[in-house]
């Protein structure tokens, strides 16, 4: 059964990309940055070289059609573990129809005036009612989920802040688009206005960072600033059919110069097909973060034909074996992490992990689990074993009232078990 589960798979994706065509990794993962969807367009009409236009499938980002499908008909036979992931969503605050938004103009994240707490609630708001909506047809929670979406895209104009920014822009600019994706046709939702907004208030803050790093030395920002960029840029592209933003994002997961890029974000292979992620000296909940980010990318890019799951000799996997094996606690080899720093580059080092955070919870197991254990048919027996500990998942809300608790959409054992 794997081995059709496995071909059936790879079927989609070859079909998706002869439709589309392959997103081209012969683009640094900066060039690709000077192309908005735009630029593109003009570059094609003035008969200069343009990347080619894919044809993306919707919904293609956390959730295709087979996923919902799936859901919405275990939860109606009442299955497990289906059912107790969707008790977690139907239980939790901002999945309520009642749910009414707060749009502002201006989101601020870092320094004075701070309101982005705002935002990530709606946001939360929005996705867990469409999730509602998809999940089981209820009329109310599709027009709660639109009636936010529509809010903050006739209001917001602007986010802002110190270098905190970017990370508003990133973290909220994927998230929001997701769940405009699974209100896309939906009776009353402005998609157009919405896109918009996205295109014109979140993806300048993105590609000004994955570009310029916000005047840093290239090796200042942990790998979740670039993630959180990444996946509003992928996000984005896939929200506005937009190819070329699509395939910079794609781009700089294979060869970006910040530590985003996969080879960079898991700088060191050990022993064991255990691989250590570049925030693991630091401390485990931006470790977890990370998991979350990449794994994100990774199902976005999978919904649209390509295997960013896989890529490098399943590089990430391996990272994530060593994440789950550390918070399982259990010992992980650890080389030297050294870095530059500010904007002259200064010298530090890391020369042991990190324990702080150590086996805090995130909902960011399952969707590893399901893919590497299920749908490849890999041994990842660390990866299962943490997401078994922390099942079901929940999401926005049920983690904390701070922003970490809002840094994954979540819901993965409702969405992902297969």
């Amino acid at each position: 059964m794997g081995h059709d589960n496995k071909h059936r798979a790879l079927s989609r994706r070859s079909i998706l990309q002869i439709g589309g065509g392959l997103a081209v990794a012969g683009v640094a993962g900066g060039t690709a940055a000077a192309f908005s969807g735009d630029a593109a367009g003009a570059a094609a009409a003035a008969g200069a070289e343009a990347t080619p236009a894919r044809t993306f499938t919707h919904p293609g980002m956390l959730h295709a059609s087979g996923e919902l499908n799936r859901a919405k008909v275990r939860v109606a036979a009442g299955a497990q573990p289906w059912l107790s992931g969707w008790n977690r969503l139907t239980a939790n605050r901002p999945a309520q129809s009642t749910w009414k938004a707060n749009p502002q103009a201006t989101v601020v994240r870092g320094g004075t005036g701070q309101n982005y707490t705002i935002l990530f609630n709606d946001i939360h708001a929005a996705y867990q009612n469409a999730l509602r909506w998809k999940v089981a047809g209820t009329g109310a929670h599709g027009d709660a989920a639109r009636d936010v979406l529509n809010a903050w895209s006739a209001t917001l104009t602007t986010v802002t802040g110190n270098a905190d920014r970017f990370l508003a822009a990133g973290i909220y600019g994927y998230q929001f688009a997701n769940a405009a994706e699974l209100m896309r046709g939906y009776p009353g939702f402005d998609l157009a206005r919405f896109q918009r907004m996205l295109r014109e208030v979140f993806y300048p803050l993105n590609n000004q960072f994955l570009t310029q790093h916000n005047g840093a030395c290239i090796t200042n920002y942990w790998a979740n600033w670039d993630l959180c960029s990444m996946a509003s840029v992928m996000a984005i592209g896939i929200l506005c059919d937009d190819t070329a933003k699509y395939d910079q994002a794609v781009n700089y997961f294979k060869n970006g110069a910040g530590n985003g890029s996969v080879k960079k974000a898991v700088p060191f292979l050990h022993p064991g097909g255990l691989a250590q992620w570049q925030e693991s000296g630091r401390d485990q909940g931006h470790t977890m973060m990370g998991m979350g980010l990449m794994g994100a990318i990774c199902e976005m890019a999978w919904s649209q034909g390509d295997d960013l799951y896989g890529y490098d000799d399943n590089r990430f996997m391996k990272a994530a074996q060593y994440v789950a094996k550390y918070n399982l606690g259990q010992d992980v080899p650890f080389t030297k992490y050294t870095w530059g720093t500010g904007t002259n580059c200064a010298y530090r080092e890391q020369t042991v992990i990190s324990a702080h955070g150590r086996g805090q919870v995130r909902p960011v197991w399952d969707l590893l689990h399901y893919h590497y254990a299920r749908r490849r048919r890999l041994s990842v027996p660390y990866i299962t074993a943490i997401a078994e500990k922390v099942r079901p998942e929940g999401g926005g809300g049920d983690y904390g009232p701070n922003s970490g608790g809002y840094d994954q959409l979540g819901f993965g054992t409702l969405m992902y078990t297969k």
